[in-house]
């Protein structure tokens, strides 16, 4: 397929998938109120089954304004109604608001009411009856990997470090979960005045584990630091900051001195937000974002503005289309916080696609200005510029982002791929070219690459017997990639095995059957194989379905013309 479809540019799609019309027919809706929840249409609604409706809908949006708004008002009309009122809870929980408390001591029986519950009491001092909160909740499900960490730190609480960290040992030793619990009790034995113990369990937390996650990295070389273990906390500190995700950026010199000499977790209040936090983000990796999301409310309760859950909740926010609220969220970080930059960095994601590409544009080059030798600043501003079809820019920006990196690695292949991709969009084919030869040369077994040079070296007839060979490396990597199984059968086709172009390119339309330069392609290898009633009804399918503007005059002259011979379809082999 042309590879530009890999563009990587962020697809919009509506904020309320299914229009409410029940909710609106059934609820008696004031239409010209200005106060209250309101339907997908923009309409005011009442009544405890439309409010009811609404907030379900919002709920599974992951709008938690709407939800929250709607759940109270069913809530207020109907507050003895237990469906309701654990909806309403858990709205307002996802919300934020304070009236989740509230309602929470009227639900003993939920989970995640008795987590709140338990949060408040410890916040409170209140520490026998956190731990009794705790140890009602059973061991099921999500409440088995975090009971005996919040049960560790309410322990602490209560002055018991012995037995928090009796708690947590055999976790440590044997638990699939033995990075956390080993950080958690290296905190406790660091907020304890125990270096020994601090330092040991610090070392067992990143034992296992060549890349750490940043936020483990970094509380690990706290403890080693305030251990004595200066070198050890620098080099982890190090293996942050040489990486090149985001994060590389909260783990340079400028925060050195902080992230090492200042604990981060002070009380058991904290490090119960850092266990939530943590659960949190492992679940979003598994794209389990409601739970996730939860998590993340439950550790701002106990550590307000505690970024790394802002961080989460912003991107889960955004992930569902609601920018303004991922902004909202983003904006609680501090200033002065480590992960400030890479909170930065998100909010220019986020500008861009609320159609506010200039301050996207400036945010990503104050961050880029702050921080010289670091290349994530002009990728990323690359990547918004190639999104909005501005080549020529993205470009320069990639050339800035390269310059930065010094000795390209294994890892640094996106950033070629890219500006690859930005230098053959404008025209530039021979050092776009040698982008992905570079690309290749970084990450030889990437599919992606594969494909984009493969495919255009078939679609100027160059190479053809190299590109057949990369495009079925690709193949084996990626063998339900609809896009890579048309580049395989376009350079077959252009080979002149219109047979088995054929059979490559009905496999490409099964998988991505809206492609118009797919079903164009699968059209002309079966004119090419004599099947010409077929050929003009795929040519008709690609006309119907967007293709680009200089692709369409093509395929109605193909419609009404036909192809030439075959033969004159093959092209000729070059080195």
């Amino acid at each position: 397929m042309n590879p530009s479809g890999l563009q990587g540019t962020l697809a919009g799609r509506p904020s309320w998938r299914v229009a409410l019309l029940a909710a609106t027919l059934l609820s008696a809706c004031a239409a010209g109120s200005d106060r209250g929840p309101r339907s997908p249409s923009g309409q005011a609604v009442t009544g405890v089954f439309g409010n009811y409706l609404v907030g379900r809908h919002a709920t599974a949006e992951t709008d938690t304004r709407v939800a929250a708004d709607s759940m109270l008002a069913a809530l207020r009309v109907d507050p003895d109604n237990p469906e309701i009122l654990a909806r309403a809870f858990l709205a307002t929980l996802l919300d934020g608001r304070s009236d989740a408390l509230r309602l929470a001591r009227r639900l003993p029986e939920n989970p995640s009411a008795a987590l709140l519950l338990a949060g408040a009491d410890a916040q409170a001092g209140r520490w026998e009856r956190a731990e009794q909160r705790l140890r009602q909740l059973g061991r099921a499900g999500p409440i088995q990997v975090l009971q005996p960490t919040l049960l560790a730190w309410v322990q602490f609480g209560r002055g018991q470090t012995d037995a928090a960290l009796t708690t947590l040992r055999p976790l440590v030793e044997g638990n699939r979960m033995r990075a956390v619990n080993a950080l958690h009790a290296a905190l406790i034995a660091d907020i304890a005045n125990r270096p020994r113990d601090a330092e040991r369990f610090a070392r067992m937390a990143v034992a296992d584990q060549p890349n750490p996650p940043w936020r483990l990295a970094v509380l690990a070389a706290g403890v080693l630091y305030r251990a004595g273990k200066t070198q050890e906390a620098q080099r982890l500190l190090d293996q942050i900051a040489a990486g090149g995700d985001d994060t590389a950026l909260a783990a340079l010199s400028a925060q050195r001195a902080n992230l090492l000499a200042n604990r981060s977790v002070t009380s058991p209040t904290d490090g119960m937000a850092e266990a939530y936090a943590a659960l949190a983000g492992a679940l979003r990796q598994q794209a389990i974002s409601d739970l996730g999301l939860v998590l993340a409310q439950l550790s701002l309760r106990l550590r307000p503005g505690f970024a790394p859950a802002l961080v989460m909740i912003a991107d889960t926010l955004a992930d569902e289309e609601h920018e303004e609220q991922a902004l909202e969220a983003l904006d609680r970080v501090a200033s002065d916080d480590p992960l400030a930059p890479v909170v930065a960095l998100r909010r220019a994601v986020l500008l861009d696609k609320m159609d506010r590409l200039d301050d996207a544009v400036a945010t990503l080059r104050r961050v880029g200005a702050a921080y010289p030798d670091k290349p994530q600043a002009p990728a990323r501003l690359g990547d918004l510029l190639r999104g909005r079809s501005r080549f020529a820019e993205a470009a320069v920006a990639y050339d800035d982002a390269i310059a930065r990196i010094g000795q390209p690695g294994p890892r640094d292949w996106p950033v070629f791929y890219a500006r690859g991709i930005a230098r053959e969009r404008s025209g530039d084919w021979p050092r776009a070219e040698a982008d992905f030869l570079k690309a290749l040369e970084l990450a030889p077994e990437q599919p992606y690459v594969l494909n984009y040079l493969g495919y255009s070296w078939a679609d100027q007839g160059r190479n053809l017997d190299r590109a057949k060979a990369m495009l079925l490396r690709a193949t084996e990597l990626r063998p339900q990639d609809g896009n890579i199984a048309d580049s395989l059968g376009w350079v077959l086709y252009r080979l002149g095995d219109h047979a088995q172009a054929v059979t490559w390119l009905e496999k490409a339309v099964e998988l991505e059957p809206r492609s118009s330069v797919i079903n164009d392609h699968l059209g002309d290898a079966y004119w090419a194989v004599g099947r010409r009633n077929e050929a003009r009804f795929q040519w008709r399918r690609a006309a119907a379905l967007d293709p680009e503007p200089e692709e369409a005059p093509k395929i109605e002259a193909k419609l009404r013309d036909g192809l030439p011979d075959p033969s004159a379809n093959t092209a000729q082999r070059q080195p």
